[in-house]
């Protein structure tokens, strides 16, 4: 690479190498480095890195930090949610979106035969670009500085547009599924209920009542949860709802909650 575009892809990426063989190797695809290989097929020892190897480190430390970020943002959640948004988080289709936002295509070192074939744009290569450049900055710079990179590009983002979005993710909206869920029972709709807000501006704790009524309107069942926004509280009161409704005994017409807590198990 030239000085100039590893200067470009640092100011992008908003991290300066110290090793520039590092960034380098990150964006050495396979069939590069078979290539220049291949022009020096006298030299048996002749070898150059490509990015496989950091691809699979920076899998894990992907991991790893998404893993570590989601417990400590969302203490209510349950191994289910948590699972779920991190599978989000770290998923090929989010993550095509991180390296495109980061014009990694403009930098891949390709073969021929892999530019001709339009490697620049494939997902799987850009995806497996950005963890070998995570890894790249895991082991030149730190795991902490791997993690601000981490949550700059791939985790904040994503986590803000959802939470503009309405808080969750469509597998882990509770309170659309509780609305389906009333709805096919014939229930009123359930009423959520600010009960208890404490804590510092900064720092606030949401209690949230989410209470269901029957058919005549008489209390039926109050799921309580707490959040760091209403918008958390809620859906975690509406989720307990749900889990109630899922073991209601039958009506007289036969009919019970159908909870996607059990499809998403």
């Amino acid at each position: 690479m030239k000085e100039r575009e590893i200067t470009a892809l640092e100011e992008g990426l908003g991290y300066h190498f110290r090793r520039r063989a590092m960034i380098e190797q990150a964006v050495t695809h396979s069939s590069q480095a078979r290539e220049i290989e291949a022009q020096h097929a006298g030299e048996s020892k002749y070898k150059v890195s490509d990015n496989e190897q950091l691809e699979f480190l920076g899998d894990a430390v992907l991991a790893l930090v998404t893993s570590e970020e989601l417990f400590q943002r969302f203490p209510h959640f349950r191994e289910g949610e948590l699972s779920k948004l991190r599978a989000h988080l770290v998923s090929e289709r989010h993550l095509i979106q991180v390296a495109q936002q980061l014009e990694l295509g403009h930098y891949l070192r390709l073969g021929r035969g892999e530019e001709k074939s339009g490697g620049r744009g494939k997902t799987a290569l850009l995806v497996d670009a950005l963890e070998a450049i995570l890894a790249a900055i895991y082991l030149d710079g730190g795991l902490e500085v791997a993690r601000e990179f981490v949550l700059r590009n791939v985790i904040a983002p994503e986590l803000e547009r959802m939470e503009r979005g309405g808080g969750s993710l469509p597998i882990t909206d509770f309170k659309s599924a509780l609305q389906e869920a009333v709805q096919s029972l014939g229930l009123p709709q359930p009423a959520y209920v600010l009960v208890e807000e404490a804590g510092p501006e900064h720092s606030k704790t949401f209690t949230v009542e989410a209470r269901l009524n029957s058919r005549d309107r008489s209390p039926e069942f109050v799921g309580r949860a707490q959040g760091s926004t209403k918008k958390t509280a809620e859906q975690d009161a509406a989720r307990q709802l749900l889990t109630y409704l899922a073991s209601r005994p039958k009506d007289t017409d036969g009919k019970t909650a159908r909870s996607p807590l059990e499809v998403d198990k």
